[in-house]
């Protein structure tokens, strides 16, 4: 069976529920994934959780700090949103995170010249939405999953459908040939050096952001 490769990602957290369920999964799996952290969502409770994820073989990337459109935003301010949430993680890694989710996925050019990270984007299933069951995130994730693809969840505060279809995503993967790996490593795999301009949701991309519409 042909090798391929594709990472998990999860967005919003530490969350103080959904996270360590999550990492529970992921450690019955052995299987890694990166973590897009909000650096507001770091408190006394959840800063733990990100710790053990890094202890654990997953990766810390950024989210910026408030969750907040970050295209209306001021150089300043979008520096700030930035630095905020790497200095939570740089307490943890000893270093910089390499990749960077924008909230909503709303971005610009500004974003673009003064963020200096690799932007990522991904395939997702709405799992923000509590009305989404488990067995349909589960689906569309599924259906969405080729060499390469980058997917987009949420370990946000309570949403424990999504765990439940990691569950399920995990294994059903696996068994066509899917070996799960973080986002730096499936670049790494793949052959493929991330390139500037470019939001990946698979990392064999290459249409620069300002093509796309």
């Amino acid at each position: 069976m042909e090798k391929k490769y594709i990472a998990l990602t999860f967005d919003d957290g530490p969350s103080p529920d959904a996270t360590p369920a999550l990492l529970e999964v992921l450690k019955k799996h052995d299987v890694k994934a990166s973590f897009f952290l909000v650096g507001n969502s770091f408190n006394e409770e959840t800063e733990k959780y990100a710790v053990a994820e890094y202890e654990y073989g997953c990766e810390l990337c950024n989210h910026s700090q408030t969750h907040s459109g970050m295209s209306s935003l001021s150089k300043e301010q979008i520096i700030n949103e930035i630095d905020y949430t790497d200095n939570k993680t740089e307490k943890i890694t000893g270093q910089k995170t390499a990749f960077f989710r924008p909230p909503y996925i709303d971005y610009n050019k500004l974003m673009f010249d003064e963020i200096d990270k690799t932007f990522i984007c991904g395939v997702g299933a709405e799992d923000w939405e509590d009305s989404v069951s488990a067995e349909e995130r589960f689906k569309r994730i599924v259906a969405q999953s080729e060499n390469g693809t980058i997917i987009l969840l949420h370990d946000m505060q309570g949403n424990f459908k999504t765990v439940e279809a990691v569950d399920m995503i995990i294994p059903e993967l696996k068994n066509t040939g899917f070996e799960f790996v973080t986002v730096s490593e499936l670049f790494k795999k793949c052959n493929v050096t991330p390139q500037k301009d470019i939001i990946y949701s698979n990392v064999f991309d290459t249409k620069k952001y300002y093509e796309m519409n």
